[in-house]
């Protein structure tokens, strides 16, 4: 029976939704329409994405730390990439 399993592809660092915003602007070049609000009841501050099971399990492990950096290499491949990995 083959293998099945999920993976969180994270680093252990939280982002901000405002650190991921203006993160996604600077490598998209395009102004984000957000509002800006008080948080809501059961709003997390940050969302941290451990990796420790795909490195156990794959020996994988992030290559990137800076949320800037994370967001540019990400919006590259999909500009290269438009139809994703079904090209």
């Amino acid at each position: 029976m083959p293998f099945i399993s999920s993976f969180n592809l994270g680093n252990g660092q939280g982002f901000s939704v405002k650190e991921m915003i203006a993160a996604t602007e600077k490598a998209t070049g395009k102004k984000i329409a957000a509002e800006i609000g008080a948080r809501r009841a059961g709003d997390p501050a940050q969302l941290i994405a451990s990796s420790d099971k795909v490195r156990r399990i794959l020996d994988w492990q992030p290559r990137f730390t800076d949320v800037e950096e994370i967001i540019a290499t990400a919006w590259r491949w999909h500009e290269k990439h438009p139809n994703g990995y079904g090209e």
